[in-house]
């Protein structure tokens, strides 16, 4: 019989992100477009409703024999990608409302998303990460192509779906070979299995599949093209939920299931950390476009992340969730800037539109460049923290040239970054931008005051940070 009290320690917010789901559809099917404009509400609200639920349930529980178990670890990426996804939602419903496109399935969505980041997070055996990966995947298809009158949102949608079903076939070979030469795909039991050429073969398939969800090279060739031709709301969502998540997961994977194999996968991430940083920073260069730009910056800033968890469960889980805590917020107030680039022709997404910006919009360039400044790692900010803690993972695990990579990358970064902060600062004013509701201003504000404010209090930041892998800490 099963432990109620446990099920919901383990899977709690899950159950209430799968009922609020079949909820809305019910809802949908009765109201009709009657309800477009409060289910964006009520999605926002079930995310945040869905993260008190994770901090009620902090240490975590087991259930369904093993099948799902929660801690404190997955439990921190949990609480940041539900708020993060009930802050891009929010951000969603203007433009869609001005795009013609507001309908109920876009929460609805969201929501099914989440509920798969939560399962993919509360994953100990491989079928049960197969599961949510692909609640997350066929989810995230839909609404990358979700303004189904453009062509550049049908063909994102395309290129995501063709690529993301690749990448799911070799994860799930990869799931194949691990469990024929194990003979389990509980975590556990593959932790301690004999290592065997067929189990690093379907370890490194496995990376590989992974890698695609979390844009790393050489799996990175989507990202950009995606971020460009998905809907602006849908790509915020993208860069900040999803991978946090997906970031977290991909390190408890190899932490745990994969832990007696560590000097194999070490080495591959290390490969895939460099190709990612080196890519995502030259890549950037020369981009004219922001949201192919920020596309770029989420693949170098993934090489980072993946800096961390190449230094190991130990030196590198507290990093991990520090540095992509700081790129969530960041990210999540560039694209709040992104979707304020607004004139009467329609949305604008050039570097060009910025100029002057300071200018027109004194607040807004403010804010927009603190989260540049943060995102981008200089000293003085958030970012940097956040760097600085991987960096020192990296150092106290002995990877120096991966190190060195990760500075040069960073020193290429500010190139692209600067270039940012001068057009809004330094050039002449270009049209105003027109308002665009109170909730994308306030996010852009909120995500630069989250920024200053984790960067006064940060050792109580890196404190909880630390708490939260304190099952990794020998």
């Amino acid at each position: 019989m099963l432990d109620f009290q446990a099920m919901i320690s383990a899977i709690g917010p899950e159950l209430l992100l799968a009922l609020a789901g079949l909820a809305g559809v019910l809802a949908g099917a009765y109201m009709g477009d009657r309800f477009n404009g409060l289910s964006f509400k009520l999605g926002a609200a079930t995310l945040l409703l869905a993260a008190l639920v994770v901090i009620m349930n902090w240490e975590g529980g087991e259930a369904f024999g093993g099948l799902v178990t929660t801690g404190p670890f997955v439990n921190f990426a949990k609480c940041i990608s539900f708020v993060a996804g009930a802050v891009t939602l929010l951000m969603a419903e203007g433009f869609l409302k001005r795009h013609e496109t507001i309908r109920y399935e876009y929460p609805l969505l969201v929501i099914f998303a989440s509920l798969g980041m939560g399962i993919i997070l509360s994953a100990s055996n491989l079928m049960t990460l197969y599961m949510g990966i692909e609640t997350l995947s066929l989810s995230s298809y839909v609404l990358a192509s979700f303004h189904r009158d453009s062509i550049r949102s049908s063909e994102a949608g395309l290129k995501y779906f063709v690529l993301g079903a690749l990448a799911s076939g070799i994860l799930l070979y990869g799931i194949s070979l691990v469990y024929g030469f194990t003979g389990s795909v509980d975590y556990g039991d593959i932790a301690s299995s004999e290592r065997t050429i067929g189990l690093v073969f379907g370890m490194v398939l496995m990376i590989s599949g992974m890698a695609f969800k979390v844009s790393a090279a050489p799996m990175h060739v989507w990202t950009p093209d995606v971020y460009e031709g998905a809907p602006s709301p849908v790509v915020a969502f993208f860069a900040t939920a999803p991978k946090m998540a997906s970031m977290v997961v991909f390190a408890n994977l190899l932490f745990t299931a994969f832990s007696g194999v560590f000097e194999d996968w070490q080495m591959i991430i290390g490969i895939i950390a460099t190709l990612s940083m080196l890519i995502g920073a030259f890549g950037a260069l020369i981009q004219t476009n922001l949201k192919r730009l920020l596309g770029y910056s989420s693949i170098a800033n993934m090489g980072y992340a993946l800096v961390a968890v190449a230094a190991g469960a130990e030196y590198g889980a507290a990093a991990l969730l520090v540095f992509m805590t700081t790129y969530v917020i960041a990210s999540i107030g560039l694209f709040g800037g992104v979707l304020s680039m607004r004139r009467e022709g329609g949305m604008v997404e050039s570097i060009d539109e910025l100029a002057g910006l300071v200018r027109r919009r004194t607040g807004l360039a403010i804010a927009l460049t603190i989260l540049v400044i943060s995102v981008a790692g200089f000293p003085l900010a958030v970012g940097f923290i956040g760097k600085l803690v991987v960096f020192q993972a990296g150092w106290n695990a002995g990877l120096l040239p991966l190190l060195i990579v990760l500075v040069l990358s960073s020193v290429i970064a500010f190139g692209y970054y600067l270039r940012i902060i001068l057009v809004m600062w330094v050039k002449e004013p270009a049209e105003r931008f027109q308002p665009v509701g109170a909730t994308v201003a306030l996010s852009v504000y909120a995500a630069a005051a989250a920024c200053l404010v984790l960067f006064v209090f940060v050792s109580p930041f890196i404190d909880w940070a630390t708490q939260a892998s304190a099952g990794f800490i020998q």
